[in-house]
C-alpha cells in the first residue's frame, strides 16, 4: 500500500508541476498524462490508472507539495472536465470534503435489514445503500416517499463528461410534488465530495428535469451508525442544508426514554 501510494503521489506532483503556472485558478490535463507521467519518472505504470484519480478525488488530500500554492482559505480538488479529461480546480475549503459532525444527536431505528444482506454485501458501499434501502432511511430523513428507481446509474452530462450516481430514489411529498433524490453512499476510507454532488444535480437535469432535485449523501460511521446529509446550492456554492445521524440497532434497544426523546424532538419540529 506504502509503495502504491508512494507512486500515485508521484505521478499526480508531476503532472500538476508541469502544467501549473503560478496565479492559476484551474490546471487541465488527461487521462493519458497518467501515462506519461510514469514513463518520464520511470516507474511501474498502476494496473488501475483511473485508481490514481479516484483516490485523490474521494479518498486521500492531494500531496502538500500542491496544496501549498493555493491561496490562503482556497484547496485544490480534481474535477471531471469531459470524457478522459480532469482539472485540478480551486475551491473553498469548506467546499471539497463533507465531514459528519461528531458532536450531532443521534436517532436509533429497528435495524430492517435482511441477516442474508448483511452477510453477503460485497462493499461498504453496497450495504450502506442496503441497509438505508430496506430502512427506508431516505423517507425518514426527507420526509418523503420514496422509492429507489435506479443504482450505478451511468451516463454522460455535458459539463462533467462520464459520471455515476450511487443510487437515485423519485418521491413524492403530500401536495403530490415529485422529487428526483440523488445519493453518493461513501464508506471506508472514502469521503463525501462537494464535486459528486454538483454531478448528480447535472444528472437529474438531464435524465428527470421534471423533477425537483434534492441532492443527498451518506457516510458509514461506526458500529452501525450513517449519516446523513442533503444539500442546497445558496449563491452558487452547494451547502449542506440538513445533516442527521441515524443508528440501526436491534428493536428491543429502544428504551421508553429514547422514545420520550424521540416525542420531544418532534414537538420541537
Amino acid at each position: 500500500m506504502a509503495d502504491t501510494a508512494n507512486r500515485y503521489q508521484q505521478i499526480i506532483e508531476h503532472i500538476f508541476s508541469e502544467k501549473f503556472i503560478a496565479g492559476m485558478c484551474e490546471v487541465s490535463f488527461q487521462r493519458d498524462d497518467i501515462i506519461s507521467a510514469a514513463h518520464e519518472l520511470g516507474i511501474v505504470l498502476p494496473k488501475n490508472i483511473g485508481d490514481v484519480l479516484y483516490s485523490y478525488r474521494f479518498r486521500i488530500p492531494l500531496p502538500d507539495s500542491i496544496q501549498q500554492t493555493a491561496p490562503s482559505g482556497k484547496r485544490w480538488a480534481i474535477e471531471l472536465a469531459g470524457h478522459g479529461l480532469y482539472k485540478f480546480s480551486l475551491k473553498a475549503e469548506s467546499a471539497i470534503d463533507i465531514l459528519p459532525n461528531p458532536q450531532l444527536t443521534e436517532t436509533k431505528v429497528p435495524d430492517a435489514t435482511p441477516g442474508l444482506v448483511s452477510m453477503y454485501a460485497l462493499s461498504d458501499e453496497q450495504a450502506l445503500l442496503a441497509k438505508m434501502r430496506y430502512n427506508r432511511l431516505v423517507d425518514l430523513f426527507t420526509r418523503l416517499n420514496c422509492y429507489s428507481l435506479q443504482n450505478h446509474l451511468r451516463t454522460t452530462t455535458p459539463m462533467y463528461g462520464q459520471v455515476e450516481t450511487d443510487e437515485i430514489y423519485v418521491g413524492v411529498n403530500r401536495q403530490g410534488v415529485h422529487f428526483a433524490i440523488p445519493v453518493q453512499a461513501k464508506g471506508g476510507r472514502d469521503r463525501i465530495s462537494i464535486v459528486q454532488i454538483e454531478q448528480d444535480i447535472e444528472v437529474c437535469a438531464k435524465k428527470l428535469p421534471k423533477l425537483l432535485c434534492r441532492p443527498i449523501a451518506a457516510q458509514f460511521m461506526a458500529n452501525n451508525l450513517i449519516a446523513l446529509f442533503e444539500f442546497e446550492n445558496l449563491d452558487g456554492h452547494m451547502v449542506v442544508l440538513t445533516e442527521k445521524h441515524y443508528r440501526l440497532v436491534p428493536p428491543d434497544s429502544i428504551s421508553g426514554t429514547d422514545l420520550l426523546i424521540y416525542q420531544r424532538r418532534s414537538d420541537d419540529e
